[in-house]
This record gives C-alpha cells, structure tokens and sequence, in this order.
C-alpha cells in the first residue's frame, strides 16, 4: 500500500494552484490592456531651446498639471502681465499645490494657490476655478510696487503671506522654463505623450472654443474649420501677447493647445509650419510638408489649428 502524502507535500499544491490562478490574472489583465489600448498617464515636457546657458533643462509633468499651467500663463498675459509675473504665479502654484487643483490644505485654504475663503479671495467654488485663482493672484500681485525687480520670494510673499516664503525660490528655474514655453516666448518647446485621455471618446470643438475664452478671454476669435472637428484660432497683429508680437501670440495659442490635449480630446495642432500630433510626439513638433508653398500655407502660419479627436 502506498505511503499517504506528507502534510508537506499535500501543502504545496495549494501553494501552486494559487501561483498559477495569479500567473492567469496577470496575463488575463495584459490581455486586456493591449486589447483596449489602454495607455500609461499622459505626460507632458518642456525642453529648453537653443544652444546657450540653460539648453537642455527639462521640465517634466502631468498633463493635469499642463493645462493648469497653461491657464495660469493665459490669464495673465491676457491681464497684459509680463513674463516675469507668469514666472511667479507658476512658481507659486508649483510651491503651494503642485500645479494640482486641490480641494485641501492648511485651514481653508483651496485650489492652485491655496486661496482661503476666509481671507477674501473668493467663495471655495471660485477659488477652484483654475481661471479664476489665476485671475485673482494676478490683480494682487500687479498691486505690489516694482514686483517684476523684486526677488521671487518677496513677490511671491507679498502677495501670498505664507508661513514658509523662502520655499518659492527652488521652483524659481522650473517656473521659468515654463514661463518661456507657454508665453510662447519658446517656440515648439512643449510637447505631451500618451495621446488624448479622460472618460469622453471624441472631442468637440466647442469645448475647445470655451475653454480658449475661459483662459484668453473674449480677445481670442476661434471659428470652426472646414471640418466639424477643427477649429481655427487667428492671430492677428492686435491680440499679440504681451511679452512679444503675432508669432509669440501664436505659439502661445499652440502649446496651450498641446498642454490641454488631454482634457479636450485634442490630437493635432498645427502653427507656422510645425504640426504636434497626440501619439506621434517622439520628435515632438515636426515640421509639416510644403510649409510656405502655397497661399493657402501662408494663411496657415497666421492661424493656430487645433484638430480633436474623432
């Protein structure tokens, strides 16, 4: 008669009946994953441009994180502030939130730049309006005197009166970085990967058109493209931004575009013979073919088109 099994060995095979229902899982889960194209989060960079001091520096972040930074520079150059007061909003919003939208922080403090009700900034539904946080930081900063000579950390400070002020001065370089790219001042400097993200499947150009009054303001005209899923921004000479003329206008209107791809199903824009599509970023910004052969291009680079996803 057989010797029974040990308590050992009748142990392992659970042991391996497990091991095997997780290998299954797993391969299970990957399948899917392939299956649905499901994608990593969407990522966005801005890389310095040029040759000199400073080329090369990168700055890496969400693509939560680019569209607020993108609103944060669009209020305020559309204010008509300069790119030094951009520098210090972003550093601001880097120090208290991240450039994340939260909703908590020290007492009632809320949003971007941890505003506080109760200290006048607004109700907590406003102040987790990424526009209007902006909006509101600008109007106090521009109330400070000589704020764009001012170090950093005491425009910040003056208008924040946070516990910890010397905390703005090691986001100072990232602000800058960014502050470059999304004036437009830095031509083709942002890209963002992983494609369009969030719940919807499609875009829709009316989002688009709202979200670039939200953050511009009515001076923006966008019309719809020839298609029904493109939209037309003009930059004409008398909306330049602030910081430069229509072309600085214009890479302004194209990188806030890519760094909103995300949240408004964006997957192409395209401006002065440049073009980013959404999952073909490897060599972010290429160059579009016959760029300047026609009238046609020649309007083309007078115009930010934006393409959503279909």
């Amino acid at each position: 008669m057989p010797e029974p099994s040990s308590p050992v060995r009748r142990g392992r095979l659970p042991r391996i009946g497990a091991a095997v229902v997780v290998m299954l899982a797993v391969a299970a889960y990957v399948a899917v994953q392939y299956a649905t194209g499901s994608r990593p989060t969407p990522r966005c960079a801005v890389v310095a441009a040029g040759h000199g001091e400073g080329a090369g520096a990168r700055y890496e972040f969400t693509a939560e994180q680019a569209a607020n930074a993108a609103t944060i520079s669009a209020v305020g150059t559309s204010r008509g502030m300069p790119e030094r007061a951009v520098t210090i909003a972003l550093a601001t919003a880097l120090q208290e939130s991240g450039l994340r939208n939260v909703r908590h922080g020290d007492r009632d403090s809320l949003g971007l730049f941890q505003q506080r009700p109760s200290e006048g900034w607004g109700s907590a539904e406003q102040i987790m309006d990424p526009a209007y946080a902006a909006e509101r930081f600008y109007a106090r900063l521009d109330k400070v005197p000589g704020y764009s000579r001012l170090p950093l950390t005491v425009a910040a400070q003056r208008v924040q009166r946070s516990g910890y002020p010397q905390a703005y001065a090691k986001h100072e370089p990232d602000a800058t970085l960014l502050s470059a790219s999304l004036t437009g001042r830095a031509a083709a400097t942002l890209t963002c990967e992983g494609g369009p993200g969030g719940p919807a499947k499609t875009g829709t150009p009316a989002r688009v058109e709202a979200a670039l009054v939200r953050d511009f303001g009515r001076d923006v005209a966008p019309a719809r493209g020839r298609d029904r899923h493109s939209v037309r921004v003009p930059v004409p000479a008398s909306v330049a931004s602030a910081q430069g003329g229509e072309r600085q206008r214009g890479w302004e209107l194209a990188q806030w575009a890519v760094a909103n791809s995300s949240a408004l199903r964006i997957e192409r824009v395209a401006y002065a013979g440049r073009e980013w599509v959404a999952r073909e970023t490897g060599n972010g910004w290429r160059r579009t073919p016959a760029a300047g052969a026609s009238p046609a291009s020649a309007q083309a680079r007078d115009e930010v088109r934006i393409v959503t996803a279909q």
